[in-house]
């Protein structure tokens, strides 16, 4: 069942972070804006604040499973930004990349212990350990 779950969340976590970071892109338009990945530092931020928020409300397992593992999962990125930052430094862009670094970590930090408390604190977390069978 968990499976189903995750496959659930992970389909609706895919298209949704494409289709922010085109509407992220394309509000920038071009220029330097639109060089730094600014779609993919929103996503990865709201994934971050929700899994906050999931921790903070004590979920479910097959919650956890639908909206942490899966639609978290799908939405946010550890590979694209690694590539983006990647990308910033071949391009002369080392600064961007430094702050593309930085910033992911603080704000993505930040978002995680802030929707944990938005949602009542961190007690009783029933996470990934909960869900195995």
């Amino acid at each position: 069942m968990n499976w189903l779950l995750v496959v659930i969340g992970g389909a609706v976590g895919a298209p949704l972070r494409y289709l922010t970071d085109r509407a992220v892109q394309a509000r920038h338009g071009a220029g330097l804006p639109y060089v730094f990945p600014w779609g993919t530092f929103v996503v990865n931020a709201a994934g971050s604040l929700l899994l906050g928020v999931l921790t903070g409300a004590a979920v479910s397992a097959h919650t956890y499973a639908l909206l942490g593992t899966g639609l978290c999962g799908a939405l946010t990125t550890y590979s694209t930004f690694s590539y983006e930052t990647l990308r910033l430094a071949e391009t002369g862009r080392g600064f961007l990349a430094a702050a593309n670094v930085v910033a992911s970590l603080l704000v993505g930090l930040g978002a995680v212990f802030l929707g944990a408390e938005l949602a009542g604190g961190s007690g009783g977390f029933a996470g990934p350990e909960g869900f195995g069978a």
